[in-house]
């Protein structure tokens, strides 16, 4: 009764003012809720078409930097045109490599949100494992249109197992996790890549960080190594994504064309 007679006592302009706000605060309402009720999840079955590629997402490998993978960014946005976008890993990039996983699989579910086809990714050493662990764990096999790893410990690293016996309880849990037979890296060996998954693993001969070069091998994938398509290349692990013949063999992975082996250098 109190607002009703509150209503009745105001004038017919007051009136008219306020069923106007009132009429607009309901229409931003209703559209903020059809817009978030139209935001595109990210699959959960199926998988994408390979003939509408989307965003490419790039993951750091250990320690998280982003300089030499912003090149590498750079170079497949001026390439393809595509947006290209290099992830900030949580923390410095040393910590849990299934929380970072985390990281890469929330990135993939805004861009699908953002209306995005399809995501490929590039994950480049360690960036490789929280790739495989996304598509293991976190709905990725459904979600990768295509993923491209460089230099990546699959396998672990001798290099994480030395760090660990020179500075006892001076590893990180990355590194932990990165040493060979560690339980993280069995339980991803019994996952096998989903089938009909595009995924090219790269690596060169030259690395002296993933020891040995070839823990880079992943069973179901296109496996590369650098020097047997371009004999004589000398690049090194942190060579790999700025290196010209790598950037050319990643941009002819993330195409449409069926992915294979390079049948020769692509260095342009």
């Amino acid at each position: 009764m109190r607002v009703t007679a509150w209503w009745g006592g105001l004038s017919p302009r007051r009136r008219l003012m306020l069923s106007s706000v009132a009429v607009a605060v309901v229409a931003v309402v209703v559209v903020a809720l059809a817009a978030a009720s139209g935001a595109k999840a990210a699959p959960e079955a199926g998988t994408p078409d390979q003939n509408t590629p989307g965003p490419v997402l790039l993951v750091p490998g250990y320690g998280g930097g982003r300089g030499a993978l912003e090149t590498l960014a750079e170079r497949i946005r001026q390439a393809t045109g595509r947006s290209a976008e290099v992830l900030t890993l949580a923390g410095d990039g040393t910590g849990d490599l299934v929380e970072q996983a985390a990281v890469l699989a929330d990135a993939v579910e805004q861009a699908y949100q953002r209306g995005a086809p399809s995501v490929d990714v590039v994950g480049y050493s360690a960036g490789g494992v929280v790739a495989r662990l996304w598509v293991s764990r976190e709905g990725g096999a459904h979600q990768a249109r295509r993923v491209v790893t460089l230099g990546a410990p699959m396998h672990g690293t001798g290099l994480a197992t030395a760090g660990g016996a020179l500075v006892p309880g001076g590893c990180p849990t990355a590194c932990v996790q990165l040493a060979p037979g560690s339980s993280l890296l069995q339980e991803v060996a019994k996952r096998p890549l989903p089938p009909g998954l595009p995924w090219l693993s790269l690596w060169t001969e030259n690395d002296e960080t993933v020891t040995p070069p070839d823990s880079a091998r992943l069973d179901g994938a296109v496996n590369v190594a650098l020097q047997e398509v371009c004999p004589g290349n000398q690049a090194g692990h942190g060579d790999l994504p700025t290196d010209p013949a790598v950037t050319e063999i990643v941009l002819q992975a993330l195409g449409t064309s069926p992915l294979e082996a390079p049948a020769e250098c692509l260095s342009s």
